[in-house]
């Protein structure tokens, strides 16, 4: 393969993405990168306001790009915002499920035990991550499984592969986007058609709104000793920015990776490699 075939499998000129939580700061970050090499991106949240950064970059960039309110938790909201996707953009080439999260209520902690956990937290937790991953699947996958071709990218954690403290219910529903990412690579490619792909990415730690309160002191932004054990045992010795993502990213949603499907992609500055010795 030369240089110019190369290019070609990295040319998203005109391809619509989907990308769920896409105002988020990951989420973000890939919606900017992905409009930015010419892409059509519908980012579906509930939340329509982009940070100011990242609407920056969007209109300078030269791809197309819409916002479209979306629960991924509730099917009637994402059969909506894919109608006006699909009305807008066409067919569409890939979902991101970027949609996830913590919550306090959901954490265990010096002020919350772990039998005080809050039911309707650690359901919400469960919902956002789990269950919207899942939905969002169904519906968008339904149009990839009409049209014979699609790539769907959902974003696990490092918490799938070793459980975290404190959050129990977020390191669970991660395992499970990583297991339902393996089981939905197999049944499209038996049920439906091989050039349907599911893969994840599993970042590791990254500074976001979620987390933030784990990791550093909201007085002064110094590590917490939470957030220096992480940095002792991250081989990189620093958090993920959220531009780290984008490699993986792209070599996922690009033909170059036709060949892989059920994959979960560590990105974690060698976090899950190091065995703290």
């Amino acid at each position: 393969m030369n240089l110019e075939e190369i290019r070609e499998k990295y040319d998203f000129t005109g391809k619509t993405i989907v990308i769920t939580g896409g105002s988020g700061i990951l989420g973000g970050e890939m919606a900017c990168a992905l409009v930015g090499v010419g892409a059509n991106v519908a980012v579906i949240d509930r939340n329509t306001e982009l940070q100011a950064d990242v609407k920056r970059k969007i209109e300078t960039a030269c791809g197309k790009f819409m916002m479209v309110y979306g629960n991924v938790t509730q099917h009637d909201s994402l059969n909506q915002a894919a109608r006006v996707v699909q009305k807008e953009f066409g067919q569409i080439y890939a979902l991101i499920n970027a949609a996830g999260g913590n919550q306090p209520g959901a954490t265990t902690g010096p002020e919350r035990s772990f039998f005080e956990l809050d039911l309707d937290s650690l359901r919400n937790v469960f919902d956002l991550n789990l269950l919207g991953t899942i939905a969002a699947c169904q519906v968008f996958g339904k149009y990839m499984a009409e049209a014979g071709s699609g790539n769907i990218l959902n974003i696990s954690s490092m918490s799938a592969f070793r459980p975290l403290t404190r959050v129990p219910a977020y390191s669970a529903a991660k395992a499970a986007v990583s297991n339902f990412t393996q089981w939905l690579a197999v049944h499209f490619a038996e049920e439906y058609n091989q050039n349907i792909r599911v893969n994840a990415l599993a970042p590791g730690f990254f500074l976001t709104e979620q987390n933030r309160f784990l990791l550093t002191n909201a007085e002064d932004g110094e590590l917490t000793p939470r957030g220096q054990s992480i940095i002792n045992h991250t081989p990189v010795k620093r958090f993920g920015n959220p531009e780290d993502l984008l490699g993986a990213m792209f070599w996922l949603l690009s033909p170059l990776s036709d060949f892989v499907t059920g994959a979960v992609i560590p990105v974690d500055g060698g976090f899950a490699a190091f065995g703290g010795v």
